[in-house]
């Protein structure tokens, strides 16, 4: 079995949250965890976030049944970019330089080991 979450236009960089998702790509749920858990960056909590709903909607497609987080591992975790705020900063002779505000969409997909 295996299901999915996605959480779309998060305010970061996609840059700086591949760096999350590639320390947690085909692991067990339950070192995910701990991994995110200690992580510095400040995406992980989004990751962490959607780590428990993807369980959860594990959860769920099995009729209820409580999974056990050693039981589930990550399978997909990807990061694409999502749409670009563009703003204006000034800058110095009447210039206007460009600041791109990104943001990104987060999917990730879990199993059961069977």
């Amino acid at each position: 079995m295996e299901a999915r979450a996605q959480k779309k236009h998060i305010r970061s960089s996609p840059r700086k949250m591949r760096l999350v998702v590639d320390m947690i790509r085909g692991k067990s749920a339950a070192e995910a965890f701990g991994i995110l858990k200690f992580s510095p960056k400040h995406a992980s909590h989004d990751v962490e976030m959607l780590l428990k709903s993807a369980i959860s909607n594990l959860s769920n497609l099995e009729d209820g049944i409580t999974v056990k987080n050693e039981s589930v591992f990550i399978k997909e975790a990807y990061v694409d970019q999502g749409e670009t705020m563009k703003r204006i900063s000034p800058a110095p002779m009447g210039r206007a330089y460009r600041i791109r505000k990104r943001s990104n969409h987060l999917t990730i997909v879990v199993a059961t080991k069977d």
